[in-house]
């Protein structure tokens, strides 16, 4: 079965960065377009990054563009969110998530993705 395994979330100061990862396992990784989404407690969760699945298209949301940067290993069936310049409001669960299709529109909306991971909570002090 599919499987996604987030690790690299802690605690940081404002300012600081973090390099999330996500393995995954169960399905033919060069397939799949992967993306991430945060939830913060209270609120709806949301995209912050997508990649293609050869790496040759990224889309972020505009809260992170800039600052956050997504990649993957094909090699090690992995993506990562490398994470810059961290903001209180960038606080949350990171979750990672694959699809097969996606369009412009759905690589941006929690239902345009069919499995997901368990998440890594990312926690910033100012």
């Amino acid at each position: 079965q599919v499987q996604l395994v987030e690790s690299g979330g802690g605690l940081v100061q404002a300012g600081g960065s973090l390099r999330l990862s996500c393995a995954a396992s169960g399905l033919t990784f060069t397939y799949y377009l992967m993306g991430w989404f945060r939830q913060a407690p209270g609120l709806e969760r949301e995209f912050v990054a997508a990649l293609s699945w050869n790496g040759g298209n990224t889309y972020y949301s505009d809260s992170v563009k800039g600052r956050f940067t997504i990649s993957r290993d094909n090699a090690k069936n992995t993506v990562y969110l490398q994470m810059n310049s961290l903001k209180p409001e960038d606080a949350a669960v990171y979750y990672c998530a694959v699809t097969r299709r996606a369009t412009a529109l759905s690589l941006r909306r929690r239902d345009g993705y069919n499995y997901w991971g368990q998440g890594t909570q990312v926690t910033v002090s100012s």
